[in-house]
Parts: C-alpha cells; structure tokens; sequence
C-alpha cells in the first residue's frame, strides 16, 4: 500500500510540475506583453498540413476526372463507331449517289460532342451537355437595397431616417423603383404608360433573391477554399485518400484529447484569475495608480485568456491605438473583445447577458466603468445614450469599445451601424477585425449555438487566428449627418478588412422586414406599373 502511495506521489511530481510550470510561463510572458513564438510556429506548422491536404486532394480530383474524361471518350467512340456503321449500311442500301441520312444522328445543336465536365465539391462528377441549363449569375445592380439610389447622380445614395433614424430603412432600389444599370431605359420613365419591360427588373431581382440572397447568407458559416481538416467544413475529404484519412485521425485526437482538455483548463483557470484581480483592483481608491493597475490587469488576463484558444493575433498601425472616445469595430464574435483587449484597455457597451458570458461582465464591472444593458427595455436607451456621453466626455476614462451593427456578422461583411454611438459627438476611432477562417470559424451562430457550445466548437478548433488593423481617427465633419459618419466610417472598416459594405440592418437576422420597407417597395412599383 504504502509503495502504491510513493508511486502515485512521484508520477503526480513528474506530470504536475511541469504542467504548473507551464500555467506560470503563460501568466508571466502575458504579464509582460511578450510570447515565446509557440503558437506561431504552430500555425506555421499547421498551414504547411493543410497545404499538403489540398494538394492531396488535388491529385485525387485530377485523377478522377481524367478517369471520367477517359470514360465519357471511350463511350462517344463507341457511339461515332456505331453510327459509322449505320451510314455505311444505309448508303449501300441506297447505291444511287443520292442524299445520304444517318440512322439516329443528332444535329450538330444538340451534339454531346462538345460537353463540359464539372466536379462537384465532394469528389463526384457529372457530364453537362451543351444547351443544358446555365447558372444564374447575379448582378449587384440589380439586387433590391433598403438604400435610395438616383441614377441621375452616378447612384448616389441618399440616405433616410425613420423609426429611430437608422440607415437603410426607406427599402427601395432607386428613384423609379427598377435600380438597374440598362433596365427601363436608365431608370426614366416615359409618360406613354404602361410598358412590359418595366417590371422584368424586379422580377428578375425576386428570382436572385429567392435563390440566395445577400442578408440570410451573412449569417451562416464562410465557406472556405481548402478543407482545414474539420469535419464540420469538409465534403468527406478525411475519406478521399489513406494519406488524408491518417492525418485527420491524428488531428482529431490532438484537437479532442490533447488540446481541448488543457484549453478547458486554463480557460476556467483565467475566469478565476480574471474575477479575483478584478475584486483586488475594484477596493482600490479611484485615481491615476487604480486606472494603471486596471489597465495592465485586464491586458495580461486576457493576454492568459487568450491562450485557451491558441489564439494569434496580429496588430497593424499601432500608432492609431485608441487613447480615448469611441473605438467602434465590425462585429464576428464575442471573442472580438478578447482580441482587443489583448493589446489595450476598453470600457464595454452591450447587452447584459447571463450565464458564462454574465460572470465575465460582473467580473469587469467591479474594476473598470462599463454600460450594460437590456435590449428588450426601450427605456434603457435614454439611459445608455446619457451614460454614453458622459463617459465620452471625461478624458481620463479609457476608451469605450462599441459594435454598432448589434449582431454577429459572419466574417465576410459589414452590415448597417446604428447611428446612435455616432451621434454623441468627439473623436472615433475605427477598428477592423479579420479572421482566418483556416484556423477556425470565429462566428458565433447565436441562433443557433449556445455560448457554451460555442465555446466548444471554439476550443476544439486548430486555432484562432486575426488581424486588427487601427486606423486613423475620425471626426464627423460640418454639416454632416449622424447616418452619412456612420456610413462613412464602415466603408473605411469594411475596405482595410477585405469586407462587403452592405446596407443592410443586422438585426434582420432576428426579426422581419419593417412595414415601411415593404409599403414603400409597393408603392414605389405601383408607380412603375402606372407609367408615372
């Protein structure tokens, strides 16, 4: 018994003291704001792995589709050889020298011979004939926009406000309702009456729209070029070769039983971490040291935190850091503030939340100023924009961190910003945030995934990988509107991050149409329909 307990006590010395000496190096290099380069060198690594995956598959296309092309040959081959010898057949059976007709030909219109191959995603292949059915190709003209476009003016967008002033909330194409290039003659109208021509626009807008269209997609998961190895992006590559199939095996029992156990630990060693120095700094008398120690406290918990992801983030222009006002950024996920914060110190604006993500809220308010608050309450907003402002106006509080679309995008866009953080006035400074969505997809599904599951999904990632980009700060110009700053401050976030500017409200994700956008569409087109 007592050899059993010496053995026990020597194998927990052998594999505790390393893993505490571990825990202490990442809490130490995050204190200082230093890493020893193992995350990149494993991101490195694993770009290397997915680079031989794609090549791999590449191959097995490749050879796949020469053994289709080989088969289809074989099989027009056998088809020209019998119909040689119909013609032969038929020709001695004629013998006079007249016209000559081919038993079974197909006219030339309607040849298979010219037949283009297409492998789908998974591997698999189909053979389409010339005169087959086309895809319908999108045109951006053409598509029906919330936003007001004259085409008179070289589409200049003439923004509006209604019902709580937000952008985009008119729901028309353009001044004669087509928002084409060439539809309609340029837009104008003649006063002959009524033409068929008129409404095709929107006929063919409404057939885009139903095949896919620009807002439910934003809010599904990027499709990516080239498999990562997880299962939840993937056709059933781990299946296509054996060379594949062993290094996805490998991969799963790193991410599930290497990775995500210790990320589950130092994740919940961090949440602790986080709430008592919070609580130490939170007794501190207000001042200049509270508001240093509060600063480099958060920076080096999230720093911790942000090891639980194996997170690499890249910052550009650091110049442009944010020192104070709003910093406003698009919005992928929660962990945008775990990105942030990892370089510098924010105060927060947003939705008060429970579970998980209500332990972290409660943890930052006992140290730093932050405004939590319930969407669902409209009496919230009076309070919200007053608390806003007087933020703003002190100098000496750390900048508040704002996502004015409200809603997670998925990584590809930037969606409509609420014009209410644009309106309080002073300096903002925007941010853009990109993922690589290689490493794993940051988007947070929220009607779909729990916190917790995403969390989980997170965890059993390869890694989370982004760039921030700071960039110079802005100011609302005279004479400018609320909406105009905030359109023009999302076109300069969504050009630095490789975005799509889209007009569109976020929250569309949560509820319909407003009934203003659908009755000014109909009237907009009971005039086109009316020849006025």
């Amino acid at each position: 018994m007592g050899g059993l307990l010496a053995l026990g006590s020597i194998m927990s010395m052998i594999t505790l003291t390393p893993f505490f000496v571990f825990l202490f190096s990442i809490v130490f290099m995050a204190s200082i704001g230093k890493s020893f380069g193992v995350r990149r060198l494993y991101v490195n690594l694993l770009v290397k792995i997915f680079e031989f995956g794609r090549q791999n598959i590449e191959s097995v296309r490749q050879q796949q589709y020469a053994n289709i092309t080989k088969s289809v040959a074989e099989v027009e081959q056998a088809r020209a050889a019998s119909e040689s010898g119909n013609q032969t057949t038929e020709s001695n059976d004629i013998g006079d020298g007249s016209e000559t007709k081919v038993n079974g030909s197909i006219p030339n219109g309607n040849s298979t011979t010219g037949g283009q191959h297409r492998l789908s995603n998974g591997g698999d292949a189909s053979y389409i004939v010339n005169g087959g059915n086309t895809v319908i190709s999108r045109a951006e003209s053409l598509i029906l926009s919330p936003e007001v476009i004259d085409d008179t003016r070289s589409k200049s967008t003439e923004p509006h406000e209604e019902d709580g002033g937000t952008v985009g909330e008119e729901g028309t194409d353009g001044e004669d309702g087509a928002g084409t290039d060439g539809g309609s003659e340029g837009g104008e109208h003649e006063a002959a009456g009524f033409k068929l021509a008129n409404c095709l626009d929107y006929v063919k807008s409404g057939m885009e729209a139903i095949i896919e269209d620009e807002v439910t997609s934003r809010f599904l998961a990027e499709e990516l070029k080239n498999w990562n190895l997880l299962t939840r992006t993937n056709r059933h590559y781990e299946f296509i070769s054996w060379r594949l199939t062993v290094i996805w095996m490998i991969g799963f029992l790193i991410r599930y039983f290497i990775l995500m156990p210790m990320r589950v630990l130092i994740c919940f060693i961090g949440v602790m971490w986080l709430t008592f120095c919070t609580a130490v700094v939170g007794c501190i008398p207000e001042g200049s040291f509270k508001r240093t120690m509060v600063r480099s406290v958060l920076i080096q918990c999230f720093g911790f935190l942000s090891s639980a992801l194996s997170s690499v983030v890249n910052y550009h222009n650091i110049e442009n850091r944010p020192l104070n006002g709003i910093c406003v950024a698009n919005h992928t996920s929660p962990i945008d503030v775990l990105m942030l914060m990892c370089d510098n110190c924010y105060s927060l604006i947003g939705q008060r939340h429970g579970g998980f993500l209500g332990v972290l809220q409660r943890a930052l308010a006992r140290a730093s100023p932050h405004i939590w608050f319930e969407r669902a309450e409209a009496k919230d907003r009076l309070f919200v924009a007053k608390r806003l402002k007087e933020h703003v106006s002190d100098p000496v509080n750390p900048p508040i961190l704002i996502f004015p679309e409200g809603t997670c995008i998925n990584n590809t866009s930037v969606m409509q910003f609420k014009k209410g953080s644009f309106e309080v006035g002073g300096v903002i400074y925007p941010v853009a945030i990109k993922y690589d969505p290689r490493f794993g997809d940051a988007f947070w599904n929220s009607s779909r995934y729990s916190m917790m599951q995403y969390l989980f999904l997170m965890m059993t990632s390869w890694a989370i990988v982004c760039d921030v980009w700071y960039l110079p700060p802005m100011y609302r110009g005279e004479g400018e509107s609320a909406i105009d700053f905030a359109n023009r401050v999302k076109s300069v976030i969504a050009k630095q991050g490789g975005l799509v500017d889209l007009v569109w409200d976020g929250q569309l994700k949560r509820m319909k149409p407003k009934k203003e956008w659908k009755e000014k569409q109909q009237e907009k087109f009971s005039k086109l329909l009316k020849g006025e």
